[in-house]
């Protein structure tokens, strides 16, 4: 890898790290607000509502400037969000600050690794970069169980530095407040490593700020992506997977309450078992596929689909585990393959932040629906396992569609 890739790695760990764990957190602070349980998908909406919204922008903002000079304002961005969060915002407005940020932060990102690294090193790349957002996403989640664990909460310590945090900013938070202050200092941690990542030395012809002119070049750059044969097959994908994802992660919390009857902070950890699947699955696509053989990665997708109703069937926690890990593997045997694919197009059709925010759009709006839906469902009562059987079921048939028409060309 280059240098400074790493020192990009591991400020994209940190940053993923809170986000996460700011998840559960927040999760909780909604309980300990007494709000129903369709608030929790809603969390999620409004953080990706600033990827589909602000997209024809944070592509051309990421290209005008240094990249790694970007990500640390939009750590800042995230900091503020906690702060608005801690000051007593309603948890899924000061979401979409945070989402602001994440969202002008993932074309930095992405876009400075195409710029980084070669064609050849692109798949081994991305699987370093999906290995460290699911180690994020792990040590994430079981931060936030920690967090938000009645034992932590219990400690006198923390109960007395609740109270002064109260003193500060008001009671609003609870004792959570000390978890979100602990927060707070993550992305501060965050926004100091980006400081350490290089300049790529890439430069883009100036781009106007008109907000139609954004748009109309958006537009193009989306039908421009979408109509690449390799490039719209391997958006598709990954825009259904990262719905997938987003959906699954409160679903798995929700089957574990009403099916295997575990409290939140335990509830939390079983998406740690996902996550060390996908690290797995990560690990091995980026070791052993090639950016010629990403396309034939897509029968993990019809095997994820199928997954998943098995696991919301699933009353045995010794034999759920071991399922959770196996759609992790299979994910990250998808998405890392085929996410490199969709990179190495867009870099080739537009430009790094272009490509990258458009691909972001598609994913995100695939993150709204599928979580507007999955919300929507559980205000209706739907029981969860009939949920997961045909939101897995719908998931495999439609890969399996996308392979037969692959195949037809």
């Amino acid at each position: 890898m280059p240098p400074g890739f790493h020192a990009l790695i591991a400020a994209q760990f940190t940053s993923a790290l809170a986000d996460n764990a700011l998840l559960i957190v927040t999760i909780a602070l909604l309980l300990q607000q007494g709000l129903p349980g369709w608030w929790a998908p809603l969390l999620k909406f409004g953080f990706t509502l600033s990827y589909v919204f602000l997209a024809p922008w944070v592509g051309p903002l990421a290209d005008a400037m240094p990249k790694a000079r970007l990500m640390s304002w939009m750590n800042g961005v995230k900091v503020i969000g906690v702060a608005t969060l801690l000051a007593g915002l309603h948890p899924v407005a000061a979401f979409v600050i945070v989402g602001f940020g994440a969202a002008a932060y993932a074309p930095a990102k992405y876009g400075l690794i195409t710029e980084l690294v070669d064609a050849d090193h692109l798949v081994a790349a991305n699987g370093w970069v999906e290995v460290s957002v699911v180690c994020a996403a792990l040590l994430g989640t079981v931060l936030g169980g920690l967090l938000v664990s009645p034992w932590l909460l219990g400690l006198p310590v923390v109960a007395t530095t609740s109270l002064q945090v109260a003193q500060l900013i008001g009671p609003q938070a609870g004792l959570l407040g000390v978890s979100l202050a602990l927060l707070f200092l993550v992305y501060a941690l965050a926004a100091l490593l980006n400081l350490a990542v290089p300049d790529s030395g890439a430069r883009y012809p100036a781009s106007g700020i008109h907000p139609v002119t954004l748009t109309r070049e958006f537009w193009r750059a989306n039908l421009a992506l979408w109509r690449d044969r390799d490039g719209g097959l391997s958006l598709a994908v990954t825009t259904i997977f990262w719905g997938v994802g987003a959906t699954l992660q409160f679903a798995v919390l929700r089957w574990a309450a009403d099916v295997l009857k575990m409290p939140l902070d335990q509830s939390a950890y079983l998406q740690a078992a996902v996550a060390v699947g996908v690290v797995i699955g990560a690990a091995v696509a980026g070791r052993w596929v090639s950016l010629a053989r990403a396309k034939h990665m897509m029968w993990a997708g019809v095997m994820l689909g199928l997954l998943i109703p098995v696991i919301g069937a699933t009353t045995w926690l010794p034999l759920a585990l071991p399922l959770l890990v196996l759609v992790g593997i299979v994910g990250g045997l998808l998405v890392v393959p085929l996410n490199a694919l969709l990179q190495h197009r867009g870099f080739a059709l537009l430009s790094a932040g272009r490509s990258i925010a458009v691909q972001g759009f598609n994913e995100n709006a695939s993150i709204l629906v599928m979580l507007g839906v999955y919300a929507g469902l559980l205000a209706l009562d739907l029981p969860i396992v009939t949920l997961m059987g045909g939101f897995g079921l719908m998931i495999a048939s439609v890969i399996l569609l996308l392979i037969w028409r692959e195949r037809r060309r």
